[in-house]
């Protein structure tokens, strides 16, 4: 794992939940995305505990960043909570393309 964005979401029955946008080392096969998830999950479980364990893990090429490196949190925030309508201004953004990337492998 080489970056990785942590933000709640709202979780039909736990009423928050934790989801995980990770960047990938360079040239890590991406073929074995379900090892991938299943081994972040194990490493989170074994550091933390169970309870921190992510939900749902989304393997992304970027993160949503300003142009001094400060990741958007409140962007990812809701991409994870299926608002991606609800965004707003992304022109303070480094690379605003990585936003449509994010929204086009959101998970739920």
């Amino acid at each position: 794992m080489n970056e990785s964005a942590v933000v709640g979401y709202r979780h039909p029955i736990k009423g928050q939940g934790i989801y995980a946008f990770v960047i990938l080392e360079h040239g890590v096969d991406l073929k074995g995305k379900i090892s991938i998830t299943k081994s972040i999950s194990e490493s989170v479980e074994r550091s933390i505990g169970k309870i921190a364990r992510p939900d749902i893990i989304q393997i992304t090429k970027g993160l949503p960043k300003t142009r001094s490196g400060k990741i958007m949190r409140r962007i990812l925030r809701k991409i994870a909570n299926g608002e991606p309508k609800d965004i707003g201004d992304t022109s303070t953004l480094l690379d605003p393309s990585i936003v449509e990337s994010l929204v086009e492998g959101q998970k739920h």
